[in-house]
């Protein structure tokens, strides 16, 4: 006789859980409850779908209810779950509907974090987590007499978003409580992020405090802030995420230390049958031996692979993260990926770091980009740390091949002298790389 296994949570973890679970047992009875009316929505190109780059919403999602359903996945849409009974073996859902289960998997993501100023749930202010979220969004654009939006946060959704507005004809202003954007970047890099903001008529109000939302004269609402008042339509509140992990925590299952479910390589939470996919869960981070939390949605459906996997009969592990990221803020490319300075310093290390500036192609090609690189090492092992890009053309590819030489544990001096595919158009004989990775050596 088949066993239930049960989900929370429709996105991209517990899609890709509920899925292999069911290839890999067929006789599974699964049931996917999802608090919205979507399930397997992509949310990384949301701001391409809101600037219109992206046309259809249903570009955004992998695979319908209807599709799960034709599958033999039962799923729950627009319903809520109220509490887990670990003893008793079942999920209790919203509208008085219990459901038993030999395997539960969470994949109840990230909640988007608010200040909790005055004024923060007039219409108009929003977050951008869910597709809901994102139509509203492009919704309002299409009807907002005022053309103008007010970005509160510099992360790389808030710049990615500063281009989406851009590109929908919308004026647009980013007030960040810190100095610079996007944190984990070098200050040198992140200077040119303004420059670009800037280029591209997007206002940066740097170390300005919100303090309050309320109606506006000249637009729908107005933004108070410690460098005076703002108004716009749309205020998008882009301050981060935090783990969705309260059901989990109720119900008993242990929390790591960065809030959010603590899980092993095999996805398993600290009770047996029970897992964690995606946004709501910790991964483990391959250069700082550390579990950290990292939301992405290519490591969310990694993690429901393997979850599902080992649910259905098929012992597989996820071997961890390297913490590569990327964004594109109008004509740069921006990426990193391992650790920087101040988390090689907290994981133990003593980092040591050069930048580069060199060129995307050969430098007698016309198509040649200024492309910035960085490298981090630790200065008593030599051991290669991290990297960062920045450039119009050339910065993503880099960091990714960065990324799998921290994934494979190559040593600094194995990077100065990767064999790497060389023509004029893509670099010269001596790739940034290469020039970064010894100029490093140097340095030791």
């Amino acid at each position: 006789m088949g066993k239930n296994m049960v989900v929370i949570g429709g996105g991209a973890g517990g899609a890709s859980a509920s899925a292999e679970a069911r290839r890999k047992d067929p006789d599974l009875t699964v049931t996917i409850i999802e608090r919205t009316a979507y399930t397997s929505t992509a949310a990384c190109p949301m701001p391409y779908f809101i600037g219109d780059l992206i046309k259809d919403e249903r570009k955004l999602i992998a695979r319908t209810p209807e599709k799960f359903r034709e599958s033999g996945i039962e799923v729950l849409t627009d319903t809520g779950v109220e509490a887990v009974d670990l003893h008793a073996r079942t999920v209790h859902a919203e509208g008085g509907r219990t459901l038993p289960f030999d395997f539960l998997v969470f994949g109840t993501g990230v909640k988007a974090f608010t200040p909790g100023m005055p004024g923060e749930d007039r219409e108009g202010v929003f977050v951008l987590k869910r597709l809901t979220d994102a139509l509203r969004i492009k919704q309002l654009i299409r009807e907002m007499p005022c053309r103008k939006a007010i970005i509160v946060g510099a992360g790389f959704i808030g710049l990615e978003m500063a281009e989406a507005f851009r590109m929908a004809g919308v004026g647009t202003t980013i007030v960040h409580r810190g100095t610079l954007p996007a944190a984990r970047w070098d200050p040198e890099f992140s200077n040119l992020i303004i420059e670009e903001l800037g280029r591209n008529d997007v206002t940066f109000l740097p170390e300005t405090t919100t303090l309050s939302i309320e109606a506006g004269s000249t637009c729908r609402n107005r933004l108070n802030t410690s460098a005076g008042p703002l108004e716009a339509d749309i205020i998008l509140l882009a301050l981060g995420t935090r783990p969705d992990a309260d059901l989990a925590r109720d119900a008993g299952v242990a929390i790591g230390q960065t809030g959010a479910i603590a899980v092993n390589f095999s996805q398993q939470t600290s009770e047996e049958n029970i897992y964690a996919a995606g946004d709501c869960c910790e991964s483990f981070h391959r250069v700082s031996g550390k579990w950290v939390h990292v939301p992405l949605g290519d490591i969310a459906n990694k993690q429901g692979r393997v979850a599902g996997s080992n649910i259905g009969g098929d012992p597989m592990v996820f071997p961890g993260i390297v913490g590569a990221q990327s964004f594109k803020v109008f004509n740069l490319e921006a990426a990193v990926t391992g650790l920087g300075e101040r988390e090689a310093k907290a994981a133990g290390f003593h980092p040591v770091s050069t930048i580069l500036w060199g060129t995307s192609a050969a430098r007698s090609m016309p198509t040649a980009r200024r492309v910035g690189l960085k490298l981090t090492a630790d200065r008593g092992t030599g051991k290669f740390l991290g990297a960062q890009a920045i450039g119009e053309a050339g910065a993503v590819s880099r960091v990714n091949t960065l990324s799998a030489a921290l994934w494979a544990g190559l040593s600094l001096e194995e990077v100065a002298y990767l064999d790497l595919a060389y023509a004029p158009p893509f670099s010269g004989p001596w790739d940034p790389i290469h020039i970064a990775a010894q100029g490093l050596l140097r340095k030791l």
